[in-house]
């Protein structure tokens, strides 16, 4: 609280006598004892995820104009109904179920399915103890995180990245590291290994990204596992929460299959659309250092950090519904028609071959200042530096193609608009 208070008093010569200053320091010990929240969570706050900032701008504008005269493609809330066995699902196994406490883990029975399961797209050989079922992909970063971090340890993260990845690793003392994708959003394992120290603990990883849609290839992978030889400390940390979003036929490498000291966190929020019932789990390779450790922490972590367990009824609901998807064809003409926009204005952006995202240039440097031309046009979007990628913004497309389609010529006229001023 002081910065803001000594940076607002301008002292004259006149000013600088013993009552005053007595004044000003009292002011200042009042407001330090009544400061309830903490001084970390005011910061957060202050520079909070953008993304959050633009959607409520959204709730804002909507409740001025209508829902239908605003265009909202700031949050990545999927809208694609869950598939018909899962909502059967749901509403079938509450009165046959226990509805208590199970292990920390999750339920066994849970765990060896998912596990027999994802052995086969990860194309490793997993069993139950493996799988550690979590309140979702951001539960799981946040366990995953607990176990592995000392204070002071770092945390390496490709930017563009999810905002919050900075939040989960100072929750348990770490420094996250902001290392810079190459020109096509792709890691760069020589930026990489230039910040690889022995604080270095883990590198979060995330493909299909979130915001640029990219999918890491194999041969990327490949060289990261190289350059981990040197560090044996180091684990990988796979958020993949968009494994099953994918476009065109591409296939999404196995970074459990290729980098031992690996593991995969993900969650059924986006294949399901499942967002708001906080069901993943975290997937262990069988290769890892200290395997059996590590599914301790793990699990002690799941309780320390107050979740207890997975939800009982969705990690059964899970179980149940293993081979569903959303249909992905809805968000593949979604991105093609957003992607046809952009082509006609003659934006560039990442070429999305996963998720359900645009990350366009702006069309000038200041892309805040781009996102505040759209907003005069009830256009919500995220100014890239959310993301720690400045001049670029996302556009989340899991919206109707209709509100696509109207919201075209407020982008034009943004575009113009901005340019000219």
């Amino acid at each position: 609280m002081h910065g803001p208070l000594v940076a607002i008093w301008r002292p004259t010569p006149g000013d600088c006598t013993l009552p005053f200053m007595i004044g000003i320091f009292s002011a200042i010990a009042l407001l330090e004892a009544i400061m309830t929240v903490a001084r970390k969570m005011l910061g957060y706050m202050e520079n909070a995820s953008w993304i959050r900032k633009m959607f409520e701008e959204g709730a804002r504008l909507k409740s001025i104009h209508g829902k239908d005269r605003v265009y909202d493609f700031s949050l990545g809330n999927p809208d694609v109904p869950p598939p018909k066995k899962v909502l059967d699902t749901m509403t079938a196994l509450p009165p046959a179920m226990f509805h208590g406490y199970m292990p920390n883990a999750g339920y066994p029975e849970v765990r060896e399915l998912v596990a027999g399961h994802v052995s086969d797209i990860y194309k490793v050989t997993l069993k139950a103890e493996d799988i550690i079922m979590s309140c979702g992909a951001g539960a799981g970063l946040n366990v995953v995180l607990k176990s592995i971090l000392d204070p002071g340890d770092e945390v390496l993260a490709i930017s563009p990245y999810f905002v919050e990845y900075k939040f989960y690793v100072e929750n348990h003392g770490g420094i996250l590291v902001s290392i810079p994708s190459d020109e096509a959003f792709l890691p760069s394992i020589e930026a990489l290994s230039r910040a690889m120290n022995d604080r270095t603990k883990a590198i979060i990883i995330n493909s299909p990204n979130n915001p640029t849609g990219r999918v890491y290839p194999e041969d990327i992978l490949k060289r990261l596992k190289e350059l981990l030889d040197d560090y044996p400390r180091v684990i990988v940390i796979s958020d993949e929460p968009y494994r099953a979003i994918v476009y065109d036929d591409m296939a999404v490498p196995s970074v459990l299959g290729i980098i031992p000291n690996s593991v995969v966190v993900t969650s059924a929020s986006k294949e399901l659309s499942l967002a708001g019932d906080r069901i993943g789990y975290i997937a262990i390779s069988p290769h890892i250092n200290q395997k059996r450790e590590l599914e301790g922490a793990l699990i002690l972590a799941t309780r320390i950090l107050g979740f207890v367990n997975a939800p009982a009824l969705m990690q059964k609901v899970l179980a149940g519904c293993l081979n569903e998807r959303v249909d992905v064809s809805i968000y593949k003409r979604r991105r093609d028609v957003m992607r046809s926009i952009f082509d006609e204005i003659g934006l560039s952006y990442a070429p999305p071959e996963g998720a359900f995202y645009l990350f366009v240039r702006s069309p000038i440097e200041d892309d805040l200042a781009f996102c505040n031309a759209l907003v005069a046009e009830r256009i919500l979007a995220v100014p890239g530096r959310g993301f720690g990628r400045g001049g670029y913004v996302r556009f989340a497309y899991c919206v109707d193609e209709s509100i696509i389609e109207a919201a075209a010529p407020g982008i034009k006229r943004a575009v113009e608009n901005i340019c000219k001023s």
